[in-house]
């Protein structure tokens, strides 16, 4: 059951259909619900929208700011997370990135609805500046030249408060075990990590900084992770044929990473098209290692 699929459907009819206390750790990258990343996602339109390095309309991603959104966040997570904590055995592990301006409203989700929050990590990257310039507004508006030069000159090159992106954060929350670490370990293997075999800076104790580069194929996907950066916490927080699931499974990285790490995988994917390519590039992951 649930062995290595990724459904195209919506993860909130498909966590109807999983039993109790069967995955062992949720791994997973929900919308961001930021300029049209929402529950409405649609791949086709937002790439279309944002091909102009990073500019949605006119406005760099990120730069429409409304509250709203991070409280709409929440309110599409919270009933979402009251199944993952259902669906996961006790002391089981949910890691759930959430854009960095959202995660307090990610972790206050996973938090109501019964998870503790351990931690929260960082995934370490080198992003592209996005701040932009005001210089252009200023020129273009009809003011005399000497009130356009008074204008550039106070503003001394400032841009849009946008920092240069170098991390994307991942809350890591817990489901309350039974009894003691010792005890939950015996009877459902969760609760603990492995520290022993880390895959990124293996020679080091794993922290919470992890760094890994962007990948390079995105398989059609805006958003796509690392696969070794999957694998780097899957190996961590799970053992080997445990369940992991990924609710909003995207291209399929984190089934990819799950096989490889040697575990079962159920994953869905509400856009029809990106579950078809996921499904694939898993079906040619698992032929390869069957002939190799």
């Amino acid at each position: 059951m649930f062995h290595n699929v990724i459904d195209a459907t919506d993860c909130r009819k498909a966590m109807d259909n999983i039993p109790e206390n069967v995955v062992s750790m949720i791994l997973t990258d929900p919308p961001y619900f930021i300029d049209g990343m929402d529950n409405n996602w649609d791949h086709s339109v937002l790439k279309k929208r944002a091909r102009n390095a990073g500019v949605v309309g006119s406005l760099p991603i990120g730069m429409k700011f409304d509250y709203m959104q991070a409280r709409k966040l929440y309110e599409f997570l919270l009933p979402i997370c009251k199944q993952w904590v259902r669906i996961l055995k006790p002391g089981g592990f949910a890691l759930c990135f959430s854009q960095n301006r959202m995660v307090h409203r990610t972790a206050l989700a996973m938090e109501e609805a019964g998870f503790e929050i351990r931690d929260v990590l960082a995934w370490k990257y080198e992003g592209q500046a996005k701040a932009f310039s005001q210089d252009h507004f200023i020129r273009k508006r009809k003011i005399s030249n000497r009130e356009k030069k008074r204008l550039l000159k106070k503003l001394g090159g400032r841009k849009t408060p946008q920092l240069k992106p170098q991390c994307e954060l991942i809350v890591l929350g817990q489901v309350p075990k039974e009894s003691t670490f010792v005890d939950n370990w015996d009877k459902w293997e969760t609760g603990l990590i492995d520290i022993n075999n880390p895959l990124i800076q293996p020679d080091k104790f794993p922290g919470t900084i992890i760094p890994a580069k962007k990948p390079k194929e995105r398989y059609d996907h805006m958003t796509a992770k690392p696969v070794d950066l999957l694998r780097h916490l899957i190996r961590i927080f799970s053992v080997e044929n445990s369940l992991i699931f990924d609710p909003f499974a995207g291209s399929g990285s984190t089934g990819v990473a799950a096989i490889v790490e040697r575990r079962r995988f159920y994953g869905t994917e509400i856009d029809k098209s990106m579950a078809t390519k996921a499904r694939q590039r898993i079906k040619v992951l698992e032929n390869d290692r069957i002939t190799a």
